[in-house]
């Protein structure tokens, strides 16, 4: 089996290779071919894994030794349990579809070879990252998707507002990374590995070792440790407030949005937490850091997702939402529900970028919702897919998003981690939140009158990319390379939750992979009270969760449906709060204003007071400036006539003998 985990990474890099060096010889058919036969390979490599895993093969073991230091191997090394198959399955499979689905979305572009070249090379990437069984390759695979996913961004390099946003994403993730590294560099030196295994052995006895950071003051390792590498995850799956480059990052072309920012990427922060859960165990300090992280990004972020226009923009607000709630299962020591939400939420989220992408294409590459409605009988099949998407996304009884959002809304109720009160109290009323703008989106986009013969794609509202736009005539349902994937990643999105609930979240899917302390009772108490299902679903149908979600599709279907005028009036009401929202609660002005504009400022001190000053000023031509001045002095003394030189003798004679009369 040690072959077919080499094909699972290698077969996706091969493509990448082919598309990206010998794109222009190849051809675009030979490029997306390549890559999609790669990613193929792989998604077929990671069954054959999952099936072998599920039948209790699992494997820890290096694949090459990289570099030997003392005592210290630093090796590459797969680490294959249910963990990382469920990774791979769901990394790979989410991947072919956004390969497919680029040959249509795509097909007008200049850069086409090099898009497909790139997207191969980031599912490499990310397959690294989780199948990593040390800590130097989980860096390096980390570290990999944030550069691939800054070429991305980047994609139309032509465009001011990409370069800007991918350089924003790339610095960001520098901060979140920064942490990541000391985090690492602690492991290594107290624990002398960075082997997962060696690491998690050796854990249990430095959970009462301290550190000193700065003074005498006493820090708990573990918690240092922990809080770190938590830094990373919040860089990488954009926590608060670390958050503000996913939003921007929706420059790039809508099948890296899927890619990247719904199902693979943004969710590495996420796995990260979760194969680190028998060092995150040791910290109750760290696991309400996180709680409190996530839930503070599950409501806040949610709330900027209403007043966005954009249609991608309003997916990625709800990614953000979601990643917090996943973070907040992970603070209530609930890692497989956090694992569980992460696969479903990759289906439908996936899908709901696909879909955007989808009525994008068959608006001429208009994006904004208030220049769309009635696209239902123009766009069928996306019409239904992004309905089952939203109704995944707000947790409908039965459908996947609902098996695993009320986990955790229940494992939060559960747990006696300092924050979860706040936590119960976030993931609940962003409930009501997430149904009000995925609906307001969805009633925008495929009901109502149609309001884009007014004010038609020629207007140039929001284009997603440099081609295609200002076409006349009516919205199109999109190629079928465009529809299948949404078809197939629609059909996880009913079903998976049903299927997985039981043996990932109350079987033993995850024993010995994921390690819970006894004292933190959020995953006995689901299992306790879980009665199939069937039962839960149909339980579901009378609790709080359930009603609110109903609400927030009924007031967005009263508000944007039956009433328009009333949400202008509701913004107008409230004007300072509509204007916090819209300016993304100024966190762009504030880091603008302190971090970029201090980081400006301590750069021009340092250059006006260390080279100006110092080097060029003191030494360099302080230095001039003493040997002219020692210079016009000596001069004097050359004046050619000899008497000046023998009083000059005779002053240097006296002072020598001066000098030695001193001394003796």
């Amino acid at each position: 089996m040690k072959a077919l985990y080499l094909v699972v990474p290698l077969a996706p890099l091969a493509g990448a290779i082919l598309a990206g060096l010998f794109g222009r010889f190849i051809g675009r058919v030979g490029s997306h071919t390549a890559t999609i036969l790669g990613v193929l390979i792989s998604l077929i490599a990671s069954v054959f894994v999952f099936q072998d895993v599920m039948a209790g093969h699992t494997f820890n073991g290096p694949a090459y030794t990289w570099l030997v230091s003392g005592d210290i191997k630093l090796e590459v090394g797969f680490l294959i349990d249910t963990l990382t198959a469920t990774m791979m399955l769901v990394v790979t499979f989410v991947s072919l579809m956004v390969h497919i689905y680029t040959i249509g979305y795509m097909s007008e572009d200049p850069g086409y070879q090099r898009f497909f070249s790139y997207i191969s090379l980031f599912t490499f990437a990310m397959l690294m990252l989780v199948m990593s069984n040390n800590f130097l390759q989980l860096f390096f695979g980390w570290e990999a998707v944030g550069l691939v996913s800054y070429l991305l961004i980047g994609f139309w390099y032509t465009r001011p507002t990409a370069i800007f946003a991918n350089l924003k994403a790339f610095l960001v993730n520098r901060v979140g990374d920064f942490g990541f590294i000391l985090g690492i560099g602690l492991v290594l030196a107290h624990f002398g590995s960075l082997d997962y295994a060696t690491v998690f052995q050796a854990a249990p006895a430095k959970a009462a070792e301290t550190v000193s950071l700065w003074g005498t003051t006493p820090w708990s390792l573990m918690t240092v440790i922990c809080i770190l590498l938590f830094i990373g995850a919040m860089g990488k799956s954009a926590q608060f407030p670390l958050h503000v480059w996913l939003p921007d990052s929706m420059e790039g072309p809508t099948p890296i949005s899927a890619l990247i920012h719904a199902a693979t990427m943004v969710t590495a922060g996420i796995f990260m937490v979760a194969r680190m859960s028998p060092l995150f165990e040791l910290s109750e300090t760290a696991l309400s850091f996180v709680i409190v992280i996530g839930s503070i990004t599950a409501l806040f972020m949610g709330f900027l997702g209403i007043v966005q226009n954009d249609i991608k923009r309003v997916v990625a607000y709800s990614t953000l939402s979601q990643l917090g709630y996943m973070t907040v299962a992970l603070g209530a020591s609930a890692y497989p529900v956090a694992i569980f939400h992460l696969m479903t939420h990759a289906f439908f989220k996936a899908l709901l970028f696909l879909a955007a992408g989808s009525v994008i294409i068959g608006m001429h590459h208009s994006q904004d919702i208030r220049h769309m409605g009635g696209l239902r009988k123009y766009m069928p099949i996306t019409w239904i897919t992004s309905l089952v998407g939203s109704l995944a996304l707000i947790g409908t009884p039965f459908l996947s998003g609902f098996y695993s959002k009320d986990s955790i809304i229940e494992a939060v109720a559960a747990s006696h981690i300092p924050g979860s009160g706040f936590a119960y109290f976030a993931v609940v009323a962003g409930v009501f939140v997430t149904a009000f703008y995925s609906f307001r989106m969805y009633f925008l986009v495929f009901h109502g009158k149609e309001r884009f013969d007014a004010h038609g794609d020629a207007h140039g509202h929001g284009h997603d990319d440099d081609h295609g736009h200002g076409h006349g005539g009516a919205p199109h349902e999109s190629p079928w390379v465009v529809t299948l994937p949404l078809v197939l990643l629609a059909i996880p999105s009913l079903i998976i939750g049903y299927i997985a609930i039981e043996p990932m979240l109350f079987g033993d899917y995850f024993k010995g992979v994921i390690h819970v302390a006894e004292s933190h009772e959020a995953m006995a108490h689901l299992r306790e009270h879980f009665h199939g299902a069937t039962g839960m679903a149909v339980h579901a149908l009378q609790t709080l969760p359930f009603w609110l979600a109903v609400a927030g599709v009924a007031v967005a279907w009263f508000f944007y449906l039956k009433a328009p005028a009333i949400p202008a009036a509701i913004a107008a009401s409230v004007g300072p709060l509509h204007k916090l929202l819209l300016n993304k609660y100024y966190f762009d002005e504030i880091n603008n204003a302190v971090f970029a504009a201090g980081a400006r400022g301590l750069g021009t001190a340092l250059w006006r007071v260390g080279d100006v000053a110092v080097i060029d000023g003191f030494f360099v031509n302080g230095a001039a400036r003493v040997v002219g001045w020692f210079s016009r002095i000596i001069r004097k003394f050359q004046s050619g006539f000899i008497y000046h030189y023998a009083f000059t003798m005779i002053i240097g004679v006296f002072a020598l003998l001066t000098w030695w009369f001193v001394r003796t």
